[in-house]
């Protein structure tokens, strides 16, 4: 059972001049375990991203603590994979090549134990036709989508998404959602999702975690006990559709 705690945790960046600090996150406590999907959505500036980093070990905290199964995190880690806003690939290597190079930083040492999922993470991705293209040949939709096959290829036991399908078209996106629920469903594992789609929330997520704004801090953590698979349309999704937005307080607009 992996288990992921943020502890009061605090997140202040000094200024490029001056003293003044700038305090991104205030008191963040979670727990997450194997068998939770969390969406995580908020107005923009509020520390979405900036909790992402920190349990990805990309930052640090100023206070408190970040512990996977009961280990501090202190830097990056293979169990724990992160797709940003915008993609980050290796722009020296071919399409095909990112992605074995991300299973073979896993530990797959002969090309049959990852060559299958390689090519059906493609043929998912609609880029099977591109595999022999490089990062500046592909549009950003399909540089965001290689970025999400080459975490997804990992199977980590933390999925961090910084909100990788905003670039995405719609019927793409919703395709890319339903993949990102089966590789949950069939790991187990932990996926911690940033978005500013709230639809996108609800339909993903065993739990909402609404934040406020700056000094980032949680506002409500809701059980989401809709069934799978979700539909948008339901009058659960939409009541519940109501209640975060109000949160967010954008209830006035709600007809």
């Amino acid at each position: 059972m992996n288990i992921l705690e943020l502890n009061h945790v605090h997140k202040s960046f000094a200024k490029i001049e001056g003293e003044d600090v700038t305090q991104a996150l205030s008191d963040i406590t979670f727990t997450v375990q194997d068998g939770e999907f969390l969406s995580i959505v908020g107005p923009s500036g509020c520390g979405k991203s900036t909790i992402m980093r920190l349990i990805a070990g990309l930052i640090f905290p100023t206070a408190g603590t970040l512990t996977l199964n009961g280990e501090i995190i202190t830097s990056p880690n293979t169990e724990r994979g992160m797709v940003f806003q915008k993609p980050t690939l290796f722009p020296w290597l071919t399409v095909k090549q990112n992605l074995d190079f991300t299973a073979r930083m896993k530990g797959y040492t002969h090309k049959k134990d990852y060559e299958s999922e390689s090519e059906r993470l493609l043929e998912l991705a609609g880029l099977k036709d591109f595999r022999d293209d490089f990062p500046h040949q592909l549009s950003g939709g399909m540089a965001q989508r290689l970025a999400l096959i080459r975490t997804m290829i990992n199977n980590p036991k933390v999925f961090l998404l910084d909100e990788p399908l905003g670039a995405l078209d719609a019927f793409t996106r919703m395709n890319m959602q339903d993949e990102i629920l089966k590789l949950w469903q069939r790991s187990n594992h932990i996926v911690l999702m940033v978005t500013h789609d709230i639809d996108e929330a609800l339909y993903l997520g065993t739990r909402i975690i609404v934040m406020a704004p700056r000094p980032g801090r949680i506002r409500e953590d809701l059980k989401n006990n809709m069934p799978y698979p979700r539909v948008r349309t339901s009058d659960e999704f939409l009541q519940m559709r109501k209640q975060v937005l109000e949160m967010l307080n954008f209830g006035q607009n709600i007809n």
